[in-house]
């Protein structure tokens, strides 16, 4: 069971979550052994107020990593699709390909029982490329559709980080937008 019910944006649920994933990345950068009665001591609060939340240490960890993928920031305007889905894309890779990166997404797949924090993960990338398509549009050039771009340049990108270990070239990221802008695209 994932017993995570919808938190309120303020109030003492918000605070026991800060303090919580506070705790937990404090933890995690002492590079201690984490258990639920170690992160609740930090956090201040007791084991069963993680335990009813969160179910168990890899739910927690799971939603915390979650957390740890939301972008910061939208994506940056470099004034025309290709420039900017180029550089969204080679970032994204950068930054899902890196330790952190791959520990993250393990994280949040791990304690996913329902599949919620994959689709909040998803959710994210598809948020950052519906920034960059809007813009474009805005800008009167022609656009896939966000499906076209999850497709056939988050998905792929994601089986990499996922499944071949190692660094991963940012020409990769270009060459999938690339392969979006020309083949997939109907002309004008």
């Amino acid at each position: 069971m994932s017993p995570r019910p919808a938190a309120r944006p303020g109030g003492r649920s918000a605070r026991v979550q800060e303090a919580v994933h506070q705790a937990v990345r404090e933890l995690q950068s002492e590079q201690a052994a984490l258990t639920v009665p170690l992160v609740a001591a930090r956090a201040g609060v007791t084991p069963s107020t993680v335990y009813r939340r969160w179910g168990d240490l890899k739910e927690l960890l799971s939603d915390v990593a979650v957390e740890r993928l939301r972008p910061e920031s939208p994506p940056a305007d470099h004034g025309n699709l290709r420039a900017d889905l180029e550089h969204w894309a080679a970032g994204f890779l950068e930054e899902m390909s890196s330790g952190p990166g791959r520990s993250y997404v393990r994280d949040a797949l791990a304690g996913d029982p329902d599949g919620s924090n994959a689709g909040r993960c998803s959710a994210y990338a598809r948020e950052q490329v519906g920034t960059i398509l809007t813009r474009a549009v805005q800008r009167g050039e022609h656009v896939p559709d966000a499906d076209t771009v999850m497709d056939h340049v988050v998905a792929p990108m994601m089986y990499r980080v996922l499944f071949r270990p190692g660094p991963l070239d940012a020409g990769h990221a270009r060459d999938l937008v690339a392969t979006v802008l020309y083949r997939l695209m109907p002309l004008p």
